[in-house]
Formats: structure tokens, sequence, C-alpha cells
């Protein structure tokens, strides 16, 4: 078994303390966060903005099958409103595409 070094166990023990301070700070903070008005919205509006942030590119680097794919997962996930059968739905698309199409 292979020791880690002292740089690698600082850096794990940094990244833990990151994790936790973000995620205690949310908390703590929450209760001083505006519940009404244009800040309010704005930080409703965060979680979809973020994800579609950190999908759009992936959709765009997959063509046409990433597209068809993305629009068969929000279809599936607005009429069925489950989930993990969209997200099933969608990589089925990009994987059909991949291995049977290419």
């Amino acid at each position: 078994m292979q020791m880690i070094s002292t740089a690698e166990f600082v850096a794990i023990l940094v990244a833990a303390a990151a994790t936790y301070g973000l995620r205690a700070g949310g908390l703590l903070l929450a209760g001083h966060l505006p519940q009404e008005g244009r800040l309010r919205r704005v930080m409703d509006a965060l979680p979809g903005t973020i994800m579609v942030s950190l999908v759009a590119p992936s959709v765009a680097e997959a063509g046409l099958a990433g597209g068809l794919g993305a629009v068969l997962t929000a279809l599936v996930a607005w009429k069925s409103k489950n989930v993990f059968l969209a997200m099933l739905a969608g990589m089925a698309v990009v994987a059909l595409e991949r291995n049977f199409m290419a």
C-alpha cells in the first residue's frame, strides 16, 4: 500500500475545509437573504441557469444527437416528472447515435 505525501494530505484537508465552509456558510447566511424582491427572483433562477451552463457545452459538442437527447430529456422529465427516466431517455438517444449511426 502506497502512503500519500504530506502535500497530498494537506490538499485533501484544504479541499474538505473549503467544501465544509461553503456548505456551512450557505446555511448560516440563508436566514439573512431577502425573502422577496428582485434579488430573491434572481436567486430562485440560479439553479436552472447553473444547470444550463453545465449541460449546454456537452449538448453542443454532441451535435444533433446531443440536441435531440436534450429535447427528449426535457420532454420526458416534463411529462413523466421522473428525472431518472428522463436521463435514461436522453442517454439512449446519444448512445444509439454513437453506436449505430456513426
